[in-house]
């Protein structure tokens, strides 16, 4: 495949998927030094800051990698995968450990910084997923994920928040399977109620200890339901 000027717009993401075919259909090797910006730019038709920002799309891939005096090298033909894709991949038992590790310290987090908001949007969404009983396990596993989510909020990190949000859909449809497969409402359709009420009640009275140990207790039953499916 050869170089050839791109179309106007958008160039950026052109350049990158151009300068990305090179590496991937094997055109430029590993240990390949890459044309210069100016070349790059002459070239695609574009202009050099469109050229740098395609180079750093590319290093963020791991696909290149810039060498002080030297240029920019080809050190892989396969991009790396991202967070998302290495989450989808993962058993959701593994995902389920490193969920503990954050929920927990974030029910801590939100005991000692949770507002009068906060406490609003909780009692909501243990409401919510009271209600959510009656429904199908979908409907019950979202409303137990969104009440989870409004722990985390509470904690004030968006760090954890953002965390939380990436594990959700593989968290999801690993409950779901779980909750299906071990039938585990066919005699309590509001199954963990109790634990979620002491979780909620804990972080209403600023007493990070109990909303901890309330949070560790319950994803480690569950963790381990996960580990019979």
């Amino acid at each position: 495949m050869s170089l050839g000027a791109l179309r106007p717009t958008p160039l950026v993401e052109q350049a990158t998927d151009r300068l990305r075919e090179q590496i991937t259909d094997g055109d430029w090797t590993v240990g390949t030094k890459l044309p210069g910006e100016n070349s790059l730019a002459q070239i695609l038709g574009v202009g050099r800051s469109t050229v740098r920002e395609a180079l750093r799309a590319l290093a963020g891939a791991g696909l290149v990698q810039a060498r002080q005096g030297a240029g920019v090298f080809v050190i892989a033909t396969k991009p790396k995968e991202n967070w998302s894709t290495r989450l989808r991949q993962a058993a959701v038992t593994d995902v389920y450990e490193v969920r503990m590790l954050i929920e927990v310290e974030a029910a801590q987090m939100a005991a000692q910084r949770r507002t009068g908001e906060d406490l609003s949007c909780l009692e909501a969404a243990l409401k919510r997923r009271r209600e959510a009983a009656g429904g199908t396990t979908a409907v019950f596993v979202d409303a137990d994920i969104a009440l989870h989510a409004t722990v985390v909020a509470a904690a004030h990190n968006p760090v954890l928040t953002a965390l939380f949000t990436e594990f959700v859909p593989v968290l999801r449809q690993g409950l779901i399977d779980l909750v299906e497969l071990l039938d585990l409402r066919a005699g309590d359709p509001n199954h963990g109620d109790d634990g979620h009420a002491v979780l909620v009640n804990a972080i209403a009275e600023g007493d990070a200890e109990t909303a901890g140990r309330t949070l560790r207790e319950e994803l480690k039953q569950t963790l381990d339901q996960l580990h019979t499916i």
